[in-house]
């Protein structure tokens, strides 16, 4: 005689049935998209308080409706890949930034900030010292005295 557990069982420490490759790769897929989507929802939230804006500030210049902004914010839903777009046109924020395949300090977010250290990477930078490379010497003396008269003093 074999004895059984209450629910017809031979075995109370059966493991549970394993999950098929497809179901785990559907499972992989949906954590992928919410980390993403919590990913950009925190980018967008951090750059929109940085440039002191507000939710619906926000909303407006990227062509969608406040809620929906919000709920983009707290990582509730993905945004198209066009809304993804202005949303860093507007917020001025790096794609890789936004969607957290790096870090703000890795690509050099201060690009966008007036204190930069990287803006020699910034194109108008690379053609601003092409330009500076042809000039003579008494030609970079007048450039270095315009720049001094224009720039703030710190």
């Amino acid at each position: 005689m074999v004895k059984t557990h209450p629910e017809g069982s031979a075995n109370p420490r059966r493991r549970p049935r394993r999950r098929s490759v497809t179901d785990r790769a559907r499972l992989s897929r949906q954590q992928l998209e919410r980390r993403l989507a919590v990913s950009v929802g925190e980018a967008a939230r951090t750059a929109r308080m940085s440039a002191g804006l507000t939710q619906a500030d926000v909303a407006e210049r990227i062509g969608i409706a406040a809620e929906v902004y919000g709920r983009m914010e707290r990582g509730k839903m993905m945004p198209s890949v066009p809304t993804l777009f202005r949303l860093c046109l507007a917020l001025r924020l790096s794609a890789d930034v936004g969607m957290g395949l790096v870090t703000a300090v890795s690509v050099g977010a201060a690009l966008w900030e007036d204190d930069s250290r990287d803006k020699d990477h910034l194109p108008e930078m690379r053609r601003l010292l092409r330009t500076l490379r042809r000039m003579s010497r008494s030609q970079l003396k007048l450039m270095n005295q315009v720049a001094a008269a224009i720039l703030p003093q710190r």
